[in-house]
This record gives C-alpha cells, sequence and structure tokens, in this order.
C-alpha cells in the first residue's frame, strides 16, 4: 500500500516530510531514493548537528534516525528530540545494524514510533513508515 501503487487504499496513505539522519553517504542516498519513489519529500542531515537543526528550523513530519552517529549517538540525538517540546511529539523510526536486545530497550525508554534493522529492503522501509504515519494521522483525527 504505497503512493505508487494504483489501487484505492494507496489514497489512505499520507505524504509525508521525512528527514533522514544518517552519516553513511550511500545509506542516505538509498534512503532519499526509496522515500522519494513513494512520493515522499526527504531532507537528509549527515550528522547530529545537521539533523537537530533541521528539525528546529522546520520540523518534519516523520524522522529516520540512525543510531551510529559520529559525536554524539543516535541515543543521544533521540533524548534530544524527546526533551524538546518543539520536536517531542514528532514520530521516529530508529534504523540501525545493531541486534542486542538492549539496543531496543533502551530506544523505547527514551521514545520512539518503530525500529528496523539494516541491512534494510525498500518495501520493509515503506512498511514502517506507511505504519507510522498513519498512526500519527490517527493521533492527529483524536486530539
Amino acid at each position: 500500500m504505497h503512493p505508487s501503487d494504483n489501487s484505492p487504499e494507496s489514497a489512505e496513505v499520507r505524504l509525508a516530510t521525512i528527514l533522514a539522519i544518517e552519516d553513511d553517504p550511500s545509506f542516505r542516498d538509498l534512503l532519499q531514493l526509496h522515500l522519494h519513489s513513494a512520493g515522499h519529500t526527504v531532507r537528509t542531515a549527515a550528522d547530529p548537528e545537521e539533523g537537530l537543526r533541521a528539525v528546529l528550523d522546520d520540523p518534519p513530519d516523520l524522522i529516520l534516525l540512525d543510531l551510529e552517529l559520529p559525536y554524539l549517538s543516535g541515543f543521544e540525538v533521540l533524548e534530544a528530540l524527546r526533551a524538546d517540546e518543539a520536536s517531542r511529539g514528532i514520530p521516529v523510526i530508529i534504523i540501525t545494524g545493531r541486534s542486542e536486545g538492549d539496543t531496543y530497550e533502551r530506544c523505547r525508554r527514551i521514545g520512539f514510533e518503530a525500529f528496523a534493522s539494516k541491512p534494510l529492503k525498500r518495501e520493509d522501509l515503506l512498511r514502517e513508515v506507511d505504519k507510522v504515519l498513519a498512526l500519527e494521522k490517527g493521533r492527529q483525527e483524536q486530539g
């Protein structure tokens, strides 16, 4: 169920502005390609500072956050996002190559909407994005 589908259900998918905070240029480009192909607007940040500045300057609808970033971990970025009133409500999808169970638990304690493991297939990425955007739309309609 993606915007590029010609099915009637595709109209239900909300197109969004998505910020991908990812330091690996190849993976960042791949995320951008997959998300653009589904009709989303994508902004990217190569490091934590650039990502946090982008959130403050023009808050996205959704953030994709890598945990392995230079000089600040994705955990620290997530904590900063959740501590700030302006970014607290922006949904976050954690993207990581880490497989330890404590990684998921630590992110859960801080607060995130979805967790995706690398390597990431296009279908899996878009499914998670669609799911989070649908949940966010439901929250906005209720509140």
